[in-house]
């Protein structure tokens, strides 16, 4: 298989049809997460710039007041406010979901229509094409989900009691356990990669999908793993490097604030790094939009070469019978 080639026609696509960096964006909604800072202080300085080790005040307030907020409600209104809290936050992954669906159904079709020679991609013709594969690929990768979490508890919940029952020794048990689960939750991650879009490729049903995933990967191991170690390094090199502005800002808040500053600086140093984390959000946003649908368009491409079929000469030999 030759990686440059999927790679440079990867790049060719995404950067001619631009419409998937929309789809890229909402594929990135199912990915990993960032993280955020945020503080505030309306406490008195200590003096000095030095950090005691203590501490700062704001925090000990900040987190005062969440104690004082808890303390005040009674048992009912904690549970309800909980239920809420959990509410909001499963509407939050379901429309994550659907969305990541979107996004990577999308993708998938428009790299194969721009290998067909589709001189013009459009969002409205790849969300319409998309919506018969939705609720396919949607129930895909919530049962993968599923079957990985249940997995995951029923191996380490034992091994954490054990944990538990023997003070502790019985964690040196899970560090060979553990070595072993990174390998192959990744290869478990390249296979269900593959089965997504067979699913939408080849238009198949969920177990089909897996199965041809699986054939796949079983005569193809080799390359598939290659080109995993390529995306994956290669992916999470740019996403650091995407990722830098964002780390400097939250590393200067924080600093800011366990430096023992004065009220004013510290407020200050935190409102800057906040107008510039929302300045700088939507271009993080466009350009992981941008790695994802790369990333997804190599996938896509590395797919339909390993299942494309082979050239042989029987055309060629029947004639040659014949005369």
């Amino acid at each position: 298989m030759d990686f440059g080639d999927i790679l440079s026609r990867s790049w060719k696509t995404i950067w001619k049809h631009k419409i998937l960096w929309i789809f890229g964006i909402l594929s990135s909604c199912g990915q990993g997460g960032g993280g955020s800072s945020s503080g505030g202080s309306s406490a008195r300085s200590s003096g000095g710039n030095g950090w005691d080790g203590e501490v700062p005040p704001a925090m000990q307030e900040f987190f005062f007041n969440i104690e004082q907020f808890f303390n005040q409600i009674e048992g009912w209104q904690t549970a309800g406010f909980i239920a809420i809290i959990f509410v909001v936050l499963l509407l939050f992954w379901l429309i994550a979901m659907a969305l990541s669906t979107i996004g990577r159904i999308g993708l998938v079709q428009g790299t194969v229509q721009s290998e067909e020679g589709a001189e013009k991609l459009k969002f409205g013709d790849l969300f319409t094409s998309g919506k018969p594969f939705f609720w396919r690929v949607l129930g895909l990768n919530f049962l993968i989900g599923l079957a990985s979490f249940v997995l995951v508890l029923v191996t380490f919940l034992p091994l954490a009691l054990v944990t538990v029952a023997t003070f502790g020794i019985g964690l040196l048990c899970l560090i060979p356990l553990i070595c072993l689960m990174v390998p192959v939750g990744w290869l478990i991650q390249i296979i269900v990669q593959q089965a997504n879009i067979a699913l939408i490729v080849e238009d198949l049903d969920i177990i089909i999908a897996l199965q041809r995933a699986w054939d796949v990967f079983r005569e193809n191991l080799g390359n598939l793993i290659i080109m995993a170690l390529i995306l994956g390094i290669g992916g999470a090199i740019v996403g650091f490097v995407f990722a830098i502005p964002l780390i400097v800002i939250i590393f200067l808040a924080v600093i800011s604030a366990v430096a023992g500053m004065a009220e004013a600086n510290i407020g200050s140093t935190l409102l800057i790094g906040g107008l510039a984390f929302v300045v700088y959000l939507p271009f993080l946003i466009l350009l992981g939009g941008i790695l994802q649908a790369y990333i997804q368009s190599a996938w896509t491409l590395t797919y339909l070469q390993l299942t494309a079929a082979p050239v042989t000469d029987e055309p060629l030999e029947e004639e040659l019978a014949t005369t």
